[in-house]
């Protein structure tokens, strides 16, 4: 936080608009979800006065959040608009002739909310098609609706981080550059200490049925809450089965009801994992041809994520994948002002088609 005060003179700003989209992938998704959806733009200073055209970079917020939401200050952090903002700002007072440190671009912030929380931005029939939401709908809109080069980056942390990655995965040549900061990878691991917490948060509530009836009443939301909505949007997510008993359709890694862990459903998640997709050659050539593939993670993630990233940078670099890792001390929360680190290089890259 540079100040109590941190956003710049309105001269120096960008602008911000909401967007409304109807998508066709969102309707009638298994949750009643709306398909309408506010989409979070950023334009940069000048946008207006000028008829340049702007690459593009969409921003993926980590679960239980929003677009919507990254546009909030508080008290020891910036809007990401703000922070936009000051990134353009000092790279317009220090261009030398090597170009800006950070080109202007146009920043998309999409609302990938659900009715558990969060979407993982995949495509499945447990809770709703936001992969092709985001690449088959948005860019295409987006395009039409705004002055852009037509080259997009995608962004984002924590399960936003996995959104990029598996985003890049699945469509070869959407994207030219991609940023994940603390992503979801390590699936073995990663989820092991939410699935024991959400067995607390589910027969606290008296039963899934009951949790779900309930589940955004609190006021104050509980670890084990919190835990016990995560688990069930995973398994949505990742393990969905329209056709299961019960008011959750997928397999569930626990009984909610005993505490009986299954490790095969648990197994099949790893499917969407990075580290097990990054095992398929086609998957390891639509990273190859990335402008930029940057990643990080702090030294103390509190979900162990760094561990996971480092065994997808070693599986990189034995493919020959260019990449840049960069681990900092800090943990999984509040390390937004890594958007400072990345933000500049996927501007760079996305402007002179290198990283």
């Amino acid at each position: 936080m540079p100040s109590p005060f941190p956003n710049l003179p309105l001269h120096q700003r960008g602008r911000v608009l909401c967007v409304a989209h109807t998508s066709d992938a969102l309707a009638e998704n298994p949750w009643g979800d709306p398909a309408q959806r506010d989409l979070w733009v950023y334009l940069p200073p000048g946008y207006d006065a000028t008829e340049a055209h702007y690459p593009v970079v969409m921003l993926l917020s980590g679960y239980a959040g929003t677009g919507e939401s990254m546009l909030a200050r508080g008290l020891t952090d910036v809007s990401i608009a703000s922070r936009i903002d000051r990134l353009l700002a000092a790279s317009a007072g220090s261009a030398g002739g090597d170009g800006p440190t950070c080109p202007p671009f146009i920043a998309v912030l999409p609302d990938c909310m659900t009715h558990l929380g969060g979407s993982q931005f995949v495509d499945s029939p447990g809770m709703g098609n936001y992969a092709t939401w985001l690449v088959d709908e948005l860019r295409p809109f987006i395009d039409r609706q705004l002055r852009t080069t037509g080259r997009w980056a995608v962004a984002g942390r924590s399960s936003g981080g996995f959104g990029a990655l598996h985003l890049a995965m699945s469509y070869p040549g959407a994207f030219a550059a991609v940023a994940c900061h603390a992503g979801d990878m390590g699936f073995d691991l990663c989820w092991l200490g939410d699935i024991q917490r959400s067995v607390a948060g589910v027969q606290a509530a008296g039963g899934i049925e009951p949790f779900l009836a309930t589940c955004w009443q609190p006021r104050h939301w509980s670890p084990a809450h919190f835990s016990a909505l995560m688990i069930l949007a995973m398994s949505c997510c990742f393990s969905p089965d329209p056709d299961a008993l019960g008011p959750v359709p997928a397999r569930l890694p626990v009984d909610f009801q005993t505490g009986r862990v299954d490790f095969d459903v648990i197994r099949s998640w790893q499917r969407f994992d990075p580290l097990q997709r990054a095992l398929d050659p086609g998957v390891l050539d639509a990273l190859r041809a990335l402008d930029l593939l940057y990643l990080d993670a702090g030294s103390r993630d509190e979900y162990l994520l760094h561990l996971g990233a480092r065994r997808f940078v070693a599986q990189l670099a034995a493919a020959g994948v260019p990449h840049t890792y960069q681990e900092f001390p800090g943990g999984h929360r509040g390390t937004a002002y890594r958007w400072d680190v990345s933000l500049p290089l996927i501007a760079r890259a996305l402007e002179t088609g290198n990283g």
